[in-house]
């Protein structure tokens, strides 16, 4: 399936962005994501000591998914909006990174989760430069 033909052909209204700026984002959003999720799993294995990252990890799982999904319509986006929930997702992000961090010597789960958060940050701030209302 062809996600960026099916954004395009989408009522945008008055909002404009990049949209290969979008789709990189959309698919940044959703490996950090999934590798949240890997590490929140993981976290689980380690017991009380991981509780921390286990559920920022998992917060992260959410913004993530819940970013992505308002992407998903645009017809319905509004830059104040979208822009509130990146920055959270951003921020989230950042958040989560520093606590995998942390970690990162411990479970190399945490390594790549803090590698995609960043990449995820990266990926927001230039679809974030590229909206317009």
């Amino acid at each position: 399936m062809d996600t960026m033909a099916m954004m395009k052909s989408m009522d945008m209204g008055e909002m404009t962005m990049d949209m290969d700026a979008m789709q990189e984002c959309m698919q940044s959003l959703n490996a950090c994501a999934m590798a949240a999720a890997m590490c929140a799993g993981s976290d689980m294995m380690h017991g009380a000591e991981m509780a921390t990252c286990c559920a920022m990890c998992s917060n992260m799982v959410e913004m993530a998914q819940a970013t992505m999904h308002m992407m998903m319509r645009p017809a319905g986006m509004n830059m104040d909006v979208m822009s509130a929930m990146m920055t959270a997702c951003m921020t989230m992000g950042k958040a989560c990174a520093a606590e995998c961090r942390a970690h990162g010597d411990m479970d190399e789960m945490c390594r790549y989760c803090a590698m995609a958060c960043d990449d995820m940050v990266m990926k927001c701030e230039a679809m974030m430069a590229s909206m317009t209302a």
